[in-house]
This record gives C-alpha cells, sequence and structure tokens, in this order.
C-alpha cells in the first residue's frame, strides 16, 4: 500500500510540476494584463496553482480552463478588496481631514497612543468603528462580557492618562 500511495503521490506531483511549467507563463500574464500591477499579478498566481494543488491533491481533475477560471475570480476578489481598502482610506482621510486638528483631537489622539495597546484595540473597536459588544468579542476572541469589562477597563485607562474626572460610582 506505501508504494502504491507514493507512486500516487509522484504522478500527482508530476502532473501539477507539468500544468505548473506549461501554464504558470500564460495565467501570470493574464493576471497581470487585468490587475496591471506585477506583484499582485504574482501573488494572485500563486494563489491559483496553491488551490490547484489542493485539488488535485483531492483527487479532482485540474486543467487549463479551470486555472482561468480561478484566476478570473480571485481578480475580482482582489478588485472588491482593492475598493474596500480605497474606501477605508478615502473614510479614514475624510475624518482626519475634516476640520484642522484641535488641541483636543490631538490630546486624545496622545492619549490613546499612550494607553496599552488591548485598552487601545478595545476602544478604536467600540468607539471608531462601531462595533458592538459582540462584534468586538468576535474580533478580540473573548465573551461578550469579557467586552464590557476590558472596555470599562480601558475607559478608566484612558480618564487616568487623559487627567478626567472618573465616573460617578
Amino acid at each position: 500500500m506505501d508504494t502504491l500511495q507514493t507512486r500516487s503521490d509522484r504522478d500527482r506531483a508530476a502532473r501539477f510540476t507539468a500544468l505548473y511549467v506549461r501554464d504558470h507563463p500564460r495565467v501570470c500574464a493574464f493576471v497581470h494584463r487585468r490587475s496591471g500591477d506585477r506583484g499582485a499579478a504574482e501573488e494572485l498566481t500563486a494563489e491559483v496553482f496553491r488551490i490547484a494543488w489542493e485539488r488535485m491533491k483531492a483527487g479532482q481533475d485540474v486543467g487549463t480552463g479551470w486555472l482561468f477560471v480561478t484566476a478570473r475570480n480571485l481578480l475580482s476578489n482582489h478588485y472588491r478588496s482593492m475598493a474596500r481598502l480605497t474606501e477605508l482610506h478615502r473614510t479614514i482621510a475624510d475624518a482626519l481631514g475634516r476640520a484642522p486638528a484641535s488641541g483636543q483631537d490631538n490630546a486624545v489622539l496622545d492619549a490613546l497612543d499612550r494607553l496599552p495597546s488591548a485598552h487601545r484595540e478595545v476602544l478604536l473597536l467600540s468607539y471608531w468603528d462601531g462595533l458592538s459588544a459582540a462584534e468586538a468579542g468576535e474580533v478580540l476572541g473573548c465573551s461578550t462580557s469579557a467586552v464590557w469589562v476590558r472596555l470599562h477597563r480601558a475607559r478608566k485607562a484612558f480618564r487616568a492618562v487623559c487627567d478626567l474626572p472618573g465616573e460617578p460610582e
């Protein structure tokens, strides 16, 4: 059984290598023509062939047509990702450029910079990103109640850094 398995693995590796040697330049050129970015084209092409290898390991056939369809789908995902990133950059630029930074704005940013990263993260998730406690918990890998505890501690640390009065008890 081991020799049969080894032979099968060698055959699969040989088929993949032949597919890669034959089609890698074509797939990479296809992606590059559509993306206009050599680095992105190489990364997306590598992902196409990674997926192809996984499919071949699972015993599925992979041909040239499948490679190009997969490349097109990955390009679509890439375009959506780039659009989201551009929109995020625009949102941040709008938020930061909404008005000249006041002394209070600078004080808030300085206070955030002085906080431990765990406090800063829960505050940013809650206030900057507008996530609910449940959503922030998913990001942080903790329960909703743990987020509330972390948020309470982060607010307290923020007040201490800003030298603000505490909440009435």
